[in-house]
């Protein structure tokens, strides 16, 4: 249980970091195209990982049959997750985004179950399900429903699906720091995104817009906080539960993200908000009381 407090309190801070990004992400839109924030932020990010591990004289090894593992889930989750995610929310209504983002948790517990041999139980599906319930009411204002473009929709389809596989495979390389693996799934994302990214700065870059403090401000936010400490947190607190427990986790981001939206853009909050958190949390508890995989369970598993 001790194992489950601990991840419940990381995990909790990773979804309300990346809560919070929605604020400065919008604060970005019309002077940054998604590709380019997404680039950015993992440069700006690349400097305070590089700092903290020489600080902490932290291994910079990867064995050999672990870079496949490690190349698939920063392609899968750090790249193309995070630059759909962009790209969608820019083509799609809030409350589409968010119906099809509230997905992830579920696809984690699909993949927990086929790659890692977690326990699947009636009680998991139940409390996926309450928290998915509870997010829609928070985000959905049933008086102001508004579509989405198809593409938008794909593109956030595809964001849960990836980032809960990325999430899954770094399960399997939780025998590294998690500041070795944030590194280079960052730095493989970053070169990924390299092309573009010059291409952008030399053709459609705006300098002017780009020097506001707003914008430069969001952009060391979603690099430095969002990026290293959201993805920290996260790798982190996956390594003490279950990734099908750890998913229900994602949907801090909804809650805090509404709560700062009505703080500082005025944006309405709807009376579902109060029952929605409630049916989250039970969600979470629900969960949490199935108790992990254990080891035993595990390596009976990996011996069949």
């Amino acid at each position: 249980m001790q194992n489950l407090l601990i991840g419940s309190v990381l995990l909790s801070l990773a979804g309300s970091i990346w809560g919070a990004m929605f604020i400065a992400v919008r604060l970005t839109v019309g002077v940054i195209t998604p590709t380019a924030l997404v680039w950015l932020r993992y440069g700006v990010a690349l400097i305070p990982l590089v700092l903290i591990m020489l600080y902490q004289r932290t291994s910079w090894k990867i064995a050999r049959k672990d870079w496949k593992l490690l190349l698939l889930a920063a392609l899968t989750g750090q790249t193309l997750s995070i630059v759909t995610q962009e790209s969608g929310t820019m083509l799609t209504s809030a409350q589409m985004g968010s119906i099809i983002t509230a997905a992830t948790p579920a696809f984690m517990v699909v993949f927990g179950c086929l790659l890692l041999h977690e326990k699947f139980s009636f009680s998991r599906l139940l409390s996926v399900i309450m928290a998915t319930v509870g997010v829609l009411l928070i985000v959905i204002d049933p008086d102001n429903l508004q579509g989405g473009s198809l593409l938008g929709g794909i593109y956030l389809f595809i964001a849960a699906i990836t980032w809960a596989l990325m999430s899954v495979l770094l399960k399997l390389l939780n025998h590294y720091s998690v500041f070795t693996l944030t590194f280079y799934g960052v730095l493989i994302s970053f070169l990924t995104l390299t092309p573009y990214g010059v291409w952008w700065l030399a053709t459609e870059a705006d300098f002017a817009a780009l020097a506001a403090p707003q914008v430069w401000g969001s952009v060391l936010y979603v690099g430095m906080i969002s990026t290293t400490a959201g993805f920290v947190l996260w790798c982190k607190g996956l390594t003490y539960m279950d990734a099908s427990i750890g998913g229900l986790f994602m949907f801090f981001q909804p809650v805090v993200g509404t709560l700062l939206g009505y703080l500082f853009l005025d944006e309405a909050i709807t009376s579902y908000f109060i029952p929605g958190f409630a049916l989250i949390a039970c969600g979470v508890v629900l969960a949490m009381r199935g108790g992990n995989t254990t080891t035993e369970e595990l390596l009976i598993h990996a011996e069949e």
